[in-house]
């Protein structure tokens, strides 16, 4: 019996993709995301915060008490990834993380004063980044939309 190697299931079908990095869509989601991350990089360090503490608070500023695990869930985040960034937002000064008084499990965050005074410096990254995309108002709605709609996608593949 032959051992079949890769190369030759490579000429086994006609409608093999070919190895080349940029027809990869998984790169260019990749490859974006550091580019978001060097555009939002110089603009949160004034505010000493990074990328993933940042849209923290965002999330915290849109609905104010959420649990841990709430907020975990919609980061995308595990608990004990979670868990140091919202230590060193507390250490800032921009929340406060306490035991739910009926549920003692449960840890809720709430937004200090400095935490909100932060939201309107916020505003005006998230404007500056927006318009760096240069992206119009359509086309950056259509993009995020199908962007949401491939992640919903590949997260219901891996699904068991």
């Amino acid at each position: 019996m032959q051992k079949r190697t890769m190369h030759n299931r490579r000429h086994e079908s006609s409608t093999t993709i070919p190895l080349d990095l940029g027809e990869f869509l998984c790169f260019s989601v990749y490859s974006a995301s550091h580019a978001f991350n060097r555009a939002y990089q110089p603009l949160l360090k004034d505010l000493g915060l990074t990328y993933p503490q940042f849209i923290a608070m965002i999330l915290l500023w849109e609905q104010d008490g959420q649990t841990v695990g709430e907020l975990g869930h919609k980061l995308f985040l595990q608990s004990n990834t979670l868990t140091p960034m919202l230590k060193r937002l507390e250490t800032l000064g921009y929340i406060k993380r306490s035991r739910d008084s009926a549920d003692e499990r449960q840890v809720r965050i709430n937004v200090t004063e400095a935490g909100r005074k932060l939201r309107l410096r916020a505003s005006d990254i998230v404007r500056f980044v927006r318009k760096a995309t240069g992206l119009e108002d359509k086309h950056f709605k259509e993009l995020r939309e199908g962007i949401d709609a491939l992640r919903k996608s590949l997260e219901s593949q891996s699904s068991p």
